[in-house]
């Protein structure tokens, strides 16, 4: 009896049949092949016909090396929908010669991992044969499927290939970028020419500029591009010749809407807030809105952009606008009571505001410092004059004596001491608003006098 519980005879049966229900979904049959979706068709079959990541898998790039050289270990694929996470670890079991099985972190239960592993085991003591486990949105695995994983994964039983569209924090990671536009022409090229899995034998007239527009839409995504590719392909009638005539019209009918990648709670809905961000810091509006539209094309919580756009105001632009924070509180309200679509004008509104405000992060560095000396340092004691003097006791102590009422001197000033601490927190700039505040440090300076409560 062996580990699942069977004969041996009975066990290879088991695994041979389970193993053809999982195979290679490259490895499709002529009538299998006709009917899959081109994107599938298209998948390359090894590194030649990978189009793109060249940073990944150009000559001499780590990731190559480590491919040719047949020396995989387990790795994390990071990257957006359709730029080739899961073609790439069909490539890497085809190249490498190992067994390729597949699971969805969602979906697969802790049975389905112990089968697979299970069955890893068996080829790999019998036949010697690796097993490449993939494993989609790798992110989503809780703690007991980790629990059941690792410990092969660890011992070299699987060599693990995770893809996730969450930035990891552990394991080897390799990070897959969208396509370019030049890169999509090239794979939608590549399906056009191919005779056995593409257009090959079909009379396809097709312009630059339907290309370019299939390209474009598909944002970076080369399933998608393929996708229009087949639609506009296969809804098209052929003339009298039995050609194909794809238009720049039949393309934008392929494309449909745009889907812009925008993953909420995860890395690249980060990443475009902090894109968004930094170009009002650096005053590009044309930027800032681009962004805006960006978030709010992909179904972002307007609150969210505001509540953003309300931190920089103070944190950016601070007391060199003071109006920036005033604009950006009656937004928040606006666009409660408006609701969208008309609350992305007022959000326009604020961001170009912001974006060409004058700006400063003095304010937030005074913050900033003032923190870490509260933290690190023996905490300041409050002056004896300072104190409160209302409370049952307080005067008893002295407590509020000697303080001196700033209004009752001329100017409204009087030059007395507020904290024992020497030095500045608060050091305003020369731009906009805050060059007044500059000059009243200044003046305030220049005012003190060596004699206490003197003008």
């Amino acid at each position: 009896m062996d580990l699942f519980g069977t004969s041996r005879e009975e066990s290879k049966k088991k695994i041979k049949s389970y193993s053809a229900a999982q195979t290679d979904i490259t490895a499709l049959s002529v009538s299998e092949l006709s009917t899959a979706p081109l994107a599938v068709r298209m998948r390359p079959q090894n590194l030649e016909e990978f189009i793109g990541q060249k940073h990944l898998l150009g000559e001499g790039k780590l990731l190559r090396r480590i491919i040719l050289a047949d020396r995989i270990t387990s790795l994390i694929l990071y990257g957006p929908p359709g730029s080739g996470k899961t073609t790439l670890a069909l490539v890497i079991s085809r190249m490498t010669g190992a067994r390729f099985k597949s699971l969805n972190a969602v979906t697969a239960n802790v049975q389905d991992l112990r089968t697979v592993i299970d069955e890893a085991k068996y080829f790999k003591s019998e036949q010697n044969e690796r097993t490449i486990l993939f494993v989609d949105e790798i992110h989503r695995f809780n703690k007991a499927q980790q629990d059941v994983l690792m410990p092969d994964v660890e011992n070299g039983i699987i060599i693990l290939i995770g893809s996730t569209t969450h930035n990891p924090s552990c394991s080897t990671i390799f990070e897959l970028r969208p396509l370019n536009e030049e890169e999509l022409i090239a794979v939608l090229k590549q399906a056009l020419r191919d005779s056995e899995r593409g257009f090959g034998k079909l009379k396809v007239e097709i312009g630059p500029k339907a290309l370019e527009h299939i390209a474009k839409t598909a944002s970076g995504d080369a399933r998608r591009a393929l996708n229009a590719l087949e639609v506009g392909v296969l809804t098209t009638a052929p003339d009298e010749n039995d050609v194909i005539y794809f238009t720049q019209s039949v393309a934008e009918e392929s494309c449909q809407r745009r889907i812009v990648y925008y993953d909420k709670d995860e890395d690249y809905h980060y990443d475009t807030a902090s894109a968004f961000i930094k170009s009002m810091r650096g005053s590009d509006p044309d930027a800032a809105v681009y962004w805006l539209a960006k978030m709010l094309y992909a179904g972002e919580d307007p609150r969210f952009i505001i509540r953003r756009i309300l931190i920089l105001a103070s944190e950016d632009i601070g007391n060199a606008d003071p109006q920036a924070l005033i604009l950006a509180s009656a937004g928040l309200q606006a666009i409660e009571f408006v609701g969208l679509p008309e609350a992305r004008i007022i959000l326009s509104q604020l961001v170009t505001y912001m974006a060409l405000a004058p700006k400063s992060n003095a304010a937030y560095l005074a913050i900033e410092e003032a923190t870490k000396d509260v933290e690190k340092e023996v905490t300041e004691e409050v002056p004896n004059h300072l104190r409160d003097k209302s409370y049952f006791g307080a005067k008893r102590m002295g407590h509020g004596e000697g303080y001196q009422y700033a209004h009752k001197f001329p100017a409204h000033f009087v030059d007395q001491e507020y904290i024992h601490k020497k030095g500045s927190y608060y050091r305003p700039t020369a731009f906009g608003y805050e060059k007044v505040h500059q000059e009243r440090i200044e003046e305030l300076k220049r005012r003190k006098n060596p004699e206490k409560g003197k003008v």
